[in-house]
């Protein structure tokens, strides 16, 4: 007898929590970066300033308030995000695997107008950079409890060599955050089919079409 094809599973291009973690996490990334560039300028660590009309707080005890506050909106989506994404499978289908000889190639096609995009499918670029920027918000997190508890989280603080080099890994943290959104924000612009799919979930293809496109 010859065996069954397997059943065809169809999906939405991007499922419900991705779609909600991803606005949730837009606005909230807003909310912390403009009352972090408050909290900078009362002491920056460079020789420059963000102006006062990007910042989000008025003072800096509302700058604290803010980052405070959506920390916490933050904090919870970023869990359900994760949680959901590794108990669905979503981390394992969607972001891995990849290696630095595809990664190496799609840079290239990338470079040179070649590489193609398809919904449902991320290549190999783009596997790196969402794997890269889950890491610098576990970053992000570990050096801002540094910063904002630094007597409780001593620990932490010592892992970073001290308070002012903790301060230093959390704004280029931000700073490697930023650089994705600019990325991913350009893409999106060269490719505007992804952003209605990010608000409607896209079509539904099935998870052997996702895997042979």
């Amino acid at each position: 007898m010859k065996p069954q094809p397997s059943p065809l599973r169809k999906r939405r291009v991007h499922s419900w929590p991705v779609r909600i973690c991803h606005w949730i996490n837009l606005l909230a990334m807003i909310g912390m970066v403009m009352s972090g560039w408050g909290i900078y300028n009362a002491d920056p660590i460079f020789s420059f300033t963000f102006p006062q009309s990007t910042t989000l707080g008025g003072w800096l005890g509302g700058n604290i308030a803010w980052h405070l506050a959506v920390m916490w909106l933050l904090a919870a989506n970023a869990l359900f995000y994760m949680l959901w994404g590794m108990f669905s499978g979503h981390f394992r289908r969607d972001f891995y695997p990849f290696s630095p000889r595809s990664v190496w190639r799609d840079t290239v096609r990338a470079l040179t107008f070649k590489l193609p995009h398809k919904l449902g499918q991320y290549n190999a670029v783009q596997k790196l950079m969402y794997s890269g920027v889950l890491l610098l918000g576990v970053l992000l997190l570990l050096s801002g409890l540094s910063i904002w508890k630094p007597v409780q989280f001593s620990g932490l603080v010592w892992l970073f060599g001290g308070f002012d080099i903790a301060r230093y890994v959390h704004f280029f943290a931000m700073s490697g955050v930023m650089l994705f959104v600019i990325i991913h924000v350009l893409m999106v612009l060269l490719v505007p089919k992804t952003f209605v799919a990010m608000l409607t979930g896209g079509k539904k293809i099935s998870t052997e079409e996702s895997a042979d496109e």
